[in-house]
């Protein structure tokens, strides 16, 4: 009589095979070589004296660094909230069926994505010069109720956050439309047969599903307008990260030891960043990620039993993921 045994299941397997795990001599290799050039890398970072990691440690925590991370994060956030609400407007212009909101959308975009950041922010620095001052009045003729210096509203602050936010929600907006058109068209007709009009179905039902797809690269745009700040001396705005640490360097002499303190405060912001970029793709995507069902994803007593396994499989296959996939949200 064939030899039993009990898996974790409690089930009996007749005959139970047990496999040898293939040999991986490649990974295992690659993995070897990977490592050692990592340690070169790490051994010369340590080792190398004209680092001056004395005066990284020494400028990491100044004053005046410290004071240009919280202004480059005030930037980045502004810039971002800003963008992302055009971006939004932009994306469902573009879906409009008015052919003037398309084609004022389909401008921007290609105007602010055609054009290089650092060009949009040296004629924000000018602006002032552009337009001496900002008006209200009747249009097209010389009558003014309202007016004031351009250089008292557009100031170097303003003029760095306006550019960025401005580029970047062309991009954002193609983004967005991405998003929206990638929910199937069956939610948006079920949505209106129920009698929701066109705002409630764009809250409720497409831009939380749009989420899942949106906030990726959203993400990397994100972290991307953080590095875009440095580029804001062109206003001219000299009181962010990259000003700060190079501020020092001229001072010192010491320009390498500066561009480490900045790049330590930028890969720490970044770090915190991808962890709230995980957080919120976790979030909005629930419901749609394949999740264990086997005893990984439901302890006894199993009801039904064995969830998620089909006629025939076998009920002992714990890294079964359940196949089912969520295709829509309650209004």
């Amino acid at each position: 009589m064939a030899k039993k045994e009990v898996d974790g299941e409690g089930l009996n397997i007749p005959n139970r095979i047990k496999a040898r795990p293939v040999r991986r001599t490649g990974p295992i290799v690659a993995a070897v070589i990977v490592a050692l050039l990592a340690a070169m890398l790490i051994q010369g970072l340590v080792t190398n004296e004209r680092l001056d990691w004395p005066t990284v440690w020494k400028y990491l925590f100044n004053e005046n660094v410290l004071n240009g991370v919280g202004k480059t994060l005030e930037l980045t956030v502004i810039s971002m909230v800003v963008a992302i609400i055009l971006s939004v407007i932009l994306a469902i212009m573009r879906k409009s069926i008015n052919p003037v909101l398309r084609g004022v959308s389909w401008f921007f975009i290609w105007f602010f994505r055609g054009t290089p950041v650092y060009t949009q922010l040296v004629f924000w620095g000018l602006f002032s010069v552009l337009i001496p001052k900002i008006s209200l009045g009747i249009p097209f003729t010389d009558v003014a109720f309202w007016s004031i210096d351009s250089s008292v509203v557009v100031t170097a602050f303003n003029a760095a956050w306006i550019g960025l936010a401005l580029n970047e929600a062309a991009y954002l907006s193609e983004i967005v439309r991405a998003g929206l058109e990638a929910v199937d068209t069956g939610q948006t007709e079920a949505a209106e047969a129920l009698g929701m009009n066109r705002t409630l179905i764009m809250r409720r039902i497409i831009l939380p599903q749009a989420m899942r797809i949106i906030i990726p690269p959203t993400g990397n745009e994100t972290i991307g307008m953080l590095k875009s700040t440095s580029l804001v001396l062109a206003v001219p705005y000299t009181l962010d990260l990259q000003f700060a640490t190079n501020a020092i360097a001229n001072r010192l002499y010491k320009p390498i030891p500066l561009l480490l303190v900045a790049c330590i405060w930028y890969l720490f912001i970044t770090s915190v960043m991808m962890i709230l970029q995980a957080q919120l793709e976790k979030h909005f995507g629930k419901g749609f990620n394949a999740r264990p069902a086997g005893t990984k994803g439901k302890q006894p007593p199993y009801d039904p039993p064995y969830p998620g396994k089909s006629d025939g499989e076998q009920k002992d296959n714990v890294n079964k993921l359940n196949e089912a996939t969520f295709t829509g949200l309650n209004a």
